[in-house]
């Protein structure tokens, strides 16, 4: 097993790119951090470094156990952190994963709340798409997801939230499709567009099967996270299909949005990891959140 202050060197030379300069930050001697490694590159039968004279860089293998390090020391600290704050004040981080969604707006009001009564509990947020959070969720870097239109998972339990987002298209305000109340599916089938992974992928339930593989000419590209795609509808390459509300319509962009004919609504659900045992501070961000929401933890 490999020891903590091992990979803690480790991630040192990975970030410096230098063994002097990594062992100056850790404040050990140069021979003994390169012994350290050298140790630990025999034990796991693998080269981790490329060594050159002004850099030290990692080898595939080396990318690798960065990755998982850096989980691990994650995994790590968050437990030291949940213990030593496990006394009778109610304290330690909330660890959040969420993507683009107005649904955000509630947790972040629940959070506020309990950070006026506790103020030694912090929310540690991480944004991504689906796939990322729930594999953050599985490896225990995570306690709570929020995601749209989650498939039901015998892994996981969800507390479904009063809310659904509306997909609709970004588009330029001088676009002909902008003088329409609502866009259709046929109203974009020979547009360029941009779409979001999921969709994509087939990931979003709720959408219509437009995006089929017959369908796809006219996707010009895909997307995780909306804000850069928004730089392609107001330089009008390709319309954006999105989530309402996500993008100021209000300022100089000249952008404007069009619902879908007939609406297209994708829920919100937070998602936890069953039998997940959970700090103090999560279980009391949960138990605020459900109260808020007037439901039970809805099983899948």
């Amino acid at each position: 097993m490999i020891e903590t202050r091992l990979l803690r060197y480790f991630l040192a030379i990975a970030r410096e790119q230098s063994i002097t300069r990594a062992a100056e930050s850790l404040y050990v001697s140069q021979p003994t951090l390169s012994r350290q490694m050298k140790e630990l590159e025999d034990a796991l039968g693998v080269q981790l470094f490329v060594r050159g004279k002004r850099q030290t860089l990692l080898t595939e293998e080396g990318v690798y156990l960065r990755a998982r390090a850096q989980e691990m020391m994650q995994i790590m600290e968050k437990t030291e952190a949940t213990l030593k704050n496990s006394g009778s004040v109610i304290a330690g981080d909330i660890y959040v994963g969420y993507g683009e969604t107005p649904a955000v707006a509630m947790l972040m009001d629940v959070y506020g709340e309990i950070q006026r009564e506790h103020p030694d509990i912090h929310l540690r947020i991480y944004s991504g798409n689906a796939e990322s959070i729930l594999e953050r969720m599985d490896k225990g870097i995570i306690d709570v997801g929020l995601l749209l239109g989650a498939p039901r998972m015998e892994k996981y339990d969800y507390i479904d939230l009063p809310y659904a987002d509306q997909f609709g298209v970004l588009m330029p305000e001088d676009h002909p499709l902008a003088q329409k109340k609502a866009v259709t599916f046929d109203d974009l089938k020979n547009v360029p567009i941009a779409i979001p992974q999921q969709a994509f992928d087939g990931q979003h339930e709720t959408l219509p099967a437009v995006w089929e593989k017959d369908d796809l000419k006219s996707v010009l590209c895909t997307y995780n996270l909306l804000y850069n795609a928004t730089f392609l509808a107001e330089q009008g390459t390709c319309l954006v299909f999105c989530l309402d509300r996500l993008v100021d319509l209000n300022g100089s962009r000249h952008l404007a949005f069009r619902p879908m004919d007939p609406p297209v609504h994708v829920p919100a659900v937070l998602v936890t990891k069953k039998y997940q045992t959970f700090s103090p501070a999560v279980r009391l961000f949960l138990e605020r959140i459900r109260r808020r929401v007037g439901k039970d933890v809805q099983a899948s």
